[in-house]
């Protein structure tokens, strides 16, 4: 499992203990995830939606962390011996209501 912007979520939470405390939990439980479809995801996190952006021709995949009050929307590649997650958006289910799932990249470099 390659999680890829992780420094970006680490930043984001800084000032937010809560926050972040939530979310070092979530990456130990997936960094030694051995998915291979993105029924694994589900099976490992029942509170995850697997979300298909039809314009984009992609799918995303929104992961509720820290008993729901937050939320992370990940991109996803399964290569053949290992996935990736892009991280699109991390922050509270308040701040997730407001985006597009399926637009939102709030750390591409511009």
């Amino acid at each position: 499992m390659r999680i890829i912007k992780w420094k970006y979520v680490i930043d984001y939470c800084k000032n937010d203990r809560k926050m972040r405390n939530a979310f070092d939990r979530f990456y130990e439980i997936t960094k030694d995830s051995n998915w291979r479809k993105p029924q694994d995801v589900i099976n490992s996190f029942s509170n995850t939606d697997l979300v298909t952006c039809k314009k984009a021709k992609t799918s995303r995949i929104v992961f509720n962390v820290g008993t729901n009050k937050y939320r992370m929307i990940v991109g996803y590649y399964f290569a053949p011996n290992q996935m990736y997650l892009y991280i699109k958006f991390v922050g509270t289910h308040e701040d997730y209501i407001k985006i597009d799932v399926c637009k939102i990249d709030m750390f591409k470099r511009k």
